[in-house]
């Protein structure tokens, strides 16, 4: 694996259902579930990100993204949406300075 995890151990059944071999399987499959769920660590001296999208449709959260055309990056958020072609523009009255 990419993460550098040890994979559990997956006991081989037995010819008849046996208590303590069902219970070396859950650990097992406990073992990998947890393992699977971690995202693990990342430390990098480096990092390129090529092809980003350019909001946040589709996306996990935690995932990263450019936004527009701007160039920031951002990251999805669950209550903060980037929607794909979302503008506006709008004016109330004028306003005149004198000096």
């Amino acid at each position: 694996m990419s993460r550098n995890l040890v994979l559990p151990f997956f006991p081989v059944p037995p010819e008849q259902y046996d208590q303590q071999y069902m219970e070396e399987v859950m650990r097992a499959f406990s073992v990998y579930m947890t393992q699977v769920q971690n995202p693990g660590e990342g430390r990098n001296t480096e990092l390129v990100l090529t092809n980003l999208q350019l909001d946040d449709q589709g996306l996990e959260v935690g995932a990263i993204f450019k936004l527009g055309t701007t160039g920031n990056l951002r990251i999805v958020v669950a209550d903060i949406p980037h929607v794909r072609g979302n503008s506006a523009t709008g004016s109330v009255g004028s306003v005149t300075v004198t000096v």
